[in-house]
């Protein structure tokens, strides 16, 4: 239970200071905010071409995916831009934060370590050492004396961001407040700071696999479809610029239920590998099992294949994987998922050098997808020979695209006729 102060409205005025005034939308002028470089390319992909001056910034992700690491690499390029850093630890000492930031080279004279949990502390830190940017790590550690709530409640985690919030945009400061991410994967403290901040960004990864994705779900300034990809090795996380090498290994392409599709994440495409197993039942009721997409679409695909195609699959598991941990939402994956469904069941794999990217219809039909033209200039750049898809698409783009108006006219022109003789395909 939080006590919240009722005010009783009057017809008189509030007080006696500036009273706000309603103003035509038309009169309202433009007002372009600084953009901060941070120097880390995929990160400012993902706010939208930098980090914007003022702003204050909410970083979720799971325990150990690298939270600290990004802020502290980030702490130490901005410092080199000129801006002074308070780094506000309330989870580990300051010889800890220190021997990380040797680790990953990110020791700067004006990222100043700030070891407290109290947020008046904190405050008054920040305003004393002239500090233009502060890191909160984390908003669970801290707490305000004017609450007798334990730190970590909502009403101490939504107390302290808002007087940070307050604070900073006062000052004209900037901030990132790392939050940790609960057991369903959404902030602690659900839906009580993402109102509040200006921008929400998650951190993903697994934590047996060396590369971690960034992800915009709220940007007052900018794109929430941007993707960013970083490695992490001993010295910290770097930017990968290849993004389709992370989620793809040409010679697995060769086999069936096996297929190469282009997906896009924001304004960038990039490929991944869609697998697909269909075995024999020995259950009463054949499995369906997927990972790296929507669980909820593949019955449907599954549906267009059987109804449309006359593909039998009442009586096998069918197991999709996409490959490298990658999440697809673009619709366009639906091709490459029926495809990697159909080479599975006839044992044919796809033809070589072919890629995929179209949605799928009840109907059966190809349906056209977005920039279908970068999806084909990145799949030539990478050595690929064609990109198939929906007829539209196709009649629209260059050389190297190929154009079906059905699942089924795809699944015949795209499987390969060689047949399978004693383990190998001839």
């Amino acid at each position: 239970m939080i006590e919240e102060v009722v005010v009783k409205l009057s017809g008189k005025p509030l007080s006696k200071g500036i009273v706000s005034h309603p103003v035509p939308l038309t009169e309202i002028p433009e007002v372009f905010g600084e953009r901060l470089k941070t120097g880390i390319e995929e990160l400012d992909r993902v706010f939208g071409g930098g980090v914007l001056k003022g702003s204050v910034n909410l970083i979720g992700g799971e325990p150990g995916i690298g939270k600290s690491t990004l802020m502290l690499q980030l702490s130490a390029e901005l410092s080199d831009r000129g801006e002074k850093v308070l780094y506000a630890t309330g989870e580990e000492s300051p010889e800890q934060v220190a021997r990380r930031a040797r680790r990953i080279g990110s020791v700067r004279d004006n990222v100043i370590v700030l070891s407290a949990t109290d947020l008046d502390i904190v405050l008054n830190n920040l305003v004393n050492t002239g500090s233009s940017l502060v890191v909160i790590d984390s908003i669970q550690t801290l707490y305000s004396t004017d609450l007798s709530s334990a730190p970590g409640s909502v009403s101490q985690v939504r107390h302290c961001t808002s007087e940070l919030i307050r604070e900073c945009k006062t000052r004209g400061l900037t901030a990132f407040i790392v939050g940790h991410v609960t057991k369903t994967g959404s902030l602690a403290g659900p839906k009580v700071l993402e109102h509040l901040v200006d921008s929400v960004i998650y951190f993903e990864g697994e934590g047996d696999r060396v590369y971690r994705l960034l992800r915009a779900a709220k940007n007052r300034f900018g794109s929430t479809n941007e993707l960013g990809v970083f490695e992490m090795t001993k010295e910290g996380l770097r930017s990968v610029r290849e993004v389709s090498a992370y989620f793809l290994k040409r010679d697995s392409a060769r086999r069936s239920g096996t297929v190469i599709t282009v997906v896009m994440e924001g304004t960038r495409p990039f490929l991944v590998e869609v697998q697909a197993l269909t075995s024999t039942t020995r259950y009463g009721y054949p499995q369906r099992s997927v990972n790296g997409m929507d669980s909820r679409r593949l019955p449907m695909l599954l549906a267009v294949l059987e109804k449309r195609c006359g593909m039998d699959l009442g009586n096998q598991d069918v197991f999709v994987n996409v490959a490298g941990g990658a999440s697809l939402t673009d619709p366009g994956a639906d091709l490459g998922v029926c495809l990697a469904v159909a080479s599975s069941r006839l044992e044919k794999p796809v033809r070589e050098g072919i890629t995929v990217s179209s949605e799928i219809g009840l109907g059966g039909e190809l349906r056209p997808v977005t920039n279908f033209n970068l999806r084909l200039k990145e799949i030539l750049s990478l050595g690929f020979s064609g990109l198939a898809g929906a007829a539209d698409d196709a009649s629209n783009a260059g050389s190297g695209a190929e154009g079906f108006s059905s699942l089924i006219d795809s699944i015949e022109n795209l499987l390969s006729n060689r047949k399978k003789k004693g383990g190998n395909w001839l």
